[in-house]
């Protein structure tokens, strides 16, 4: 069963600003906004890195952190633009391969 892709709209022309103000602001306008913002997150491939996290079979832990170390992590991913628990699981892998070749 494949999937069907809703047609794209088209941004249409505008007589004056006003008329441009109010598309953007009605529902086609927003969600003309999503499908492009959509679009682009399937265009943007992301790090080799992210990539092969998100194919790893992942176990769901618990993890207590300190509340300053966990709103850093908020905060530099949002920088990133990815997702903090993403960013955790970088950094972890990170650490654990660098650990494992001071090791050998």
């Amino acid at each position: 069963m494949e999937k069907r892709r809703a047609k794209t709209a088209q941004v249409p022309k505008f007589a004056n600003e006003g008329d441009e103000a109010n598309w953007w602001a009605s529902e086609d306008g927003r969600q003309f906004l999503k499908a492009e913002a959509t679009r682009q997150r399937e265009k943007t491939p992301g790090s080799k890195l992210v990539a092969k996290l998100a194919k790893a079979n992942s176990v769901q832990i618990a993890l207590r952190l300190p509340s300053p170390d966990l709103a850093k992590a908020r905060e530099i991913a949002g920088r990133k633009g990815i997702g903090y628990q993403t960013l955790l699981k970088m950094i972890v892998h990170e650490g654990l391969e660098r650990a494992a070749r001071e090791v050998n």
